[in-house]
C-alpha cells in the first residue's frame, strides 16, 4: 500500500471526477438502502439479502455471518486483486442499522427518502447508509480495474447499540484467514480524516433493597437512596476527569467523561423502593484504560455500598452488568491507511472526535482503521436527517481515488 501512495502522489487529478451532485447511481444506492427500515429493534436481513444477491449476481462470494438468533447479519465481500488475491488490500466499512424515529416530529416519511434544496433526507442518509450506498455504486469501477490489491465490503449489524454485529464480522475473518491491509470506516465526518475517538462503554446496574412502609424505614432498605449514592460516585469520577485529566485537546470534550442515562425504581410513595435500575456510561481517551476506571465503580459498589445495605438486611444486592463496549482508536500517523486516505482527502489536520465507531474493533483485530465519510454527525439521529448531495459526490469522487490508488501501474 505504501507504493500506491507514492504512485498516488503524481496521478493526475484530472483522472477522478470532481462533481458537485454524485452520480445516479450513487443517490439511486443510498435511496433504496434507506427505504429498508433497520432500525436496530429490527432484522437487518432484508437489506442484507438485497446486496448479497446484487454480489452474487456480479460473480462475488459474500460472506455473512449472523447474531445468534438469526434474524440479524453481516456481509463482507471481496473484489480480488487482478492476481486473484483476496488478502490484503482496503476494507470500506459502514453499519446498516439506524436510531429510531420514534417520538420525532419529521417534515417527510423517515424511510421514503426524498431530494430537496440539495440534500437527501431519510433515516440513515447521513449515518451511514451514503457511504455505504456510494461504495456499492462503486462496484462496477472496481470490477472494471486491474487492481494491484482487493478491496472488500463490510457492513454490520447494531453498530448503533453498541458495536454488537461487528465482532461477528471479524471473527470470521480470523476462521477464514482474511487479513486486510487497512480499513476506512465511513462514518459522517464531513470527509475529514479522523485518526481518534473515544471507547465506549455502557454498564446496567440493578440495585435490590427491601420494601417496607415508608412509616418503617429502618425495617427496609432504600434501593433508590443505593442508587443514587452508587449515582453520585459515578458523577464525582465524572468532575474528577474534567478537573484533572487526562486531557486531550484535539477532542471536543478533551477528557474522559461520565454520566447516567436512565433510572426506575419505585412503586409507591409511601413504600420504600426494593427494587432500582439504571443505566450509565463512560467514554474513555485513547490511552485510558477502561476496566481501571470500572474496577473503581464495581469496588466503591461492592466493597463500601454492598455491605451497608446488607447490614440493613441480608437479602439485599447490587449487581452491575455489561451492556455494550466499543474499544478507542487512535490511529498511528505512520500507517498506511492513515497515509493514504490523507494524500487522496488532502486533509492534514488532526482530528479527533467524542463519539464511538467500529474503527476501534477493526483496530483491535489488527486491521489499521481511518473514519473518513460524507455527511455531518450534527445531522445524524435528528428529525429530517439529511446528507447533503455534495458531500455524497465529494465520497464519490474520493472513493474513485483510492481505485485508481490501487490500480495496477501500466
Amino acid at each position: 500500500m505504501q507504493a500506491d501512495i507514492q504512485r498516488k502522489t503524481s496521478t493526475p487529478e484530472a483522472s477522478t471526477p470532481e462533481a458537485s451532485a454524485p452520480r445516479g447511481s450513487a443517490l439511486e444506492w443510498t435511496q433504496r438502502l434507506v427505504a429498508y427500515d433497520t432500525t436496530s429493534r429490527h432484522s437487518n436481513l432484508g437489506l442484507i439479502e438485497s446486496v448479497r444477491d446484487h454480489f452474487l449476481a456480479k460473480g462475488l462470494r459474500p460472506h455473512l455471518s449472523y447474531n445468534t438468533q438469526r434474524d440479524k447479519a453481516n456481509l463482507f465481500v471481496t473484489v480480488p486483486a487482478a492476481s486473484g488475491e483476496t488478502n490484503g488490500g482496503i476494507v470500506l466499512s459502514g453499519h446498516t442499522d439506524v436510531v429510531p424515529v420514534d417520538g420525532q416530529n419529521w417534515t417527510t416519511d423517515p424511510f421514503r427518502p426524498v431530494v430537496r434544496d440539495g440534500k437527501l433526507y431519510g433515516r440513515g442518509t447521513c449515518d451511514m447508509k451514503g457511504f455505504i450506498g456510494t461504495s456499492l455504486a462503486l462496484l462496477p469501477t472496481l470490477l472494471d480495474a486491474r487492481l494491484r490489491e482487493p478491496v472488500h465490503y463490510a457492513l454490520s449489524f447494531d453498530e448503533e447499540i453498541g458495536c454488537m454485529g461487528a465482532p461477528y464480522l471479524l471473527a470470521e475473518l480470523r476462521e477464514r484467514g482474511v487479513h486486510p491491509a487497512g480499513c476506512i470506516v465511513g462514518e459522517p465526518t464531513s470527509m475529514r480524516v479522523i485518526v481518534a475517538h473515544k471507547g465506549i462503554n455502557a454498564y446496567r446496574c440493578c440495585v435490590r433493597g427491601q420494601a417496607a412502609h415508608s412509616s418503617l424505614t429502618p425495617r427496609g432498605v432504600n434501593a433508590i437512596e443505593y442508587a443514587a449514592r452508587l449515582i453520585c460516585f459515578i458523577r464525582d469520577m465524572a468532575d474528577e476527569f474534567k478537573a484533572n485529566g487526562p486531557y486531550d485537546q484535539a477532542f471536543d470534550v478533551p477528557c474522559t467523561t461520565a454520566q447516567t442515562g436512565t433510572i426506575q425504581g419505585g412503586i409507591a410513595l409511601n413504600t420504600i423502593p426494593a427494587l432500582c435500575e439504571f443505566v450509565f456510561e463512560f467514554r474513555n481517551l485513547p490511552g485510558v484504560d477502561p476496566e481501571a476506571l470500572f474496577a473503581r465503580i464495581a469496588s466503591y459498589a461492592n466493597d463500601v455500598l454492598l455491605p451497608k445495605m446488607r447490614a440493613e438486611h441480608a437479602d439485599t444486592d447490587l449487581v452491575i452488568s455489561k451492556i455494550a463496549a466499543a474499544p478507542s482508536l487512535d490511529v498511528a500517523e505512520q500507517a498506511a491507511i492513515t497515509q493514504l486516505v490523507r494524500v487522496l482527502t488532502g486533509d492534514r489536520e488532526t482530528s479527533k472526535v467524542a463519539y464511538g465507531t467500529e474503527a476501534g474493533l477493526f483496530q483491535r483485530a489488527g486491521i489499521p482503521a481511518v473514519v473518513c465519510g460524507p455527511g455531518d454527525i450534527q445531522q445524524a439521529h435528528k428529525p429530517d436527517e439529511f446528507v447533503s448531495l455534495d458531500q455524497l459526490a465529494a465520497c464519490e469522487a474520493f472513493l474513485h481515488k483510492v481505485v485508481d490508488s490501487l490500480r495496477v501501474a501500466t
